[in-house]
């Protein structure tokens, strides 16, 4: 790995300097458990801006098959579920899921939780997903009991954007200006 690599944040320039095998190795985890979407992003350097690096790998997402986006989703964990109790969230989740007070739920609000997550599950054939560090707990519940209603196409095209705002959060976090 080069030693721009090693870098807690990395510029523009680092970036676009990087081989195929660093860049997935600074970016692949940015999208939960998906390197491909790092891999298919780096043939769009040179990035002239954070949002152009964003927009290349969300474009990757955005731009895959109907099959290959519902498997991508159901890669990302559900809020305070199995993943979160067996410790196999990757670390940016946790801390996502923290900030929002999630790790710290009653039994009740976990009972909650679980049932509606089910219930999305069931209906829509991926996890619920949002932008936790947008929200509180309590916008985080009722905006679960309202998507559950609508319908799956729309719904995947709110999943793909939540995650956007996920991994926008992400990349600023990793790149300094």
């Amino acid at each position: 790995m080069t030693e721009a690599t090693l870098a807690p944040d990395l510029n523009l320039n680092a970036i676009n300097a990087l081989d195929l095998d660093d860049f997935i190795a600074e970016f692949g985890s940015i999208f939960e458990h998906s390197p491909w979407v790092a891999e298919g992003a780096w043939a769009a350097r040179p990035f002239a801006s954070i949002d152009v690096l964003h927009g290349a790998m969300i474009g990757v997402v955005r731009s895959a098959p109907r099959a290959t986006q519902i498997a991508f989703l159901c890669g990302h964990p559900e809020l305070a579920g199995k993943e979160a109790e067996a410790g196999t969230m990757t670390t940016e989740s946790v801390g996502e899921q923290a900030s929002a007070g999630l790790n710290a739920l009653s039994k009740g609000e976990i009972g909650e939780l679980r049932e509606l997550n089910a219930r999305y599950l069931d209906r829509h054939g991926f996890p619920f997903i949002v932008a936790v560090r947008r929200y509180s707990k309590r916008e985080i519940f009722e905006q679960l009991g309202e998507r559950i209603e609508r319908d799956s196409d729309t719904e995947l095209n709110e999943a793909l954007s939540q995650i956007g705002t996920i991994t926008r959060l992400r990349v600023q976090a990793k790149v300094s200006a």
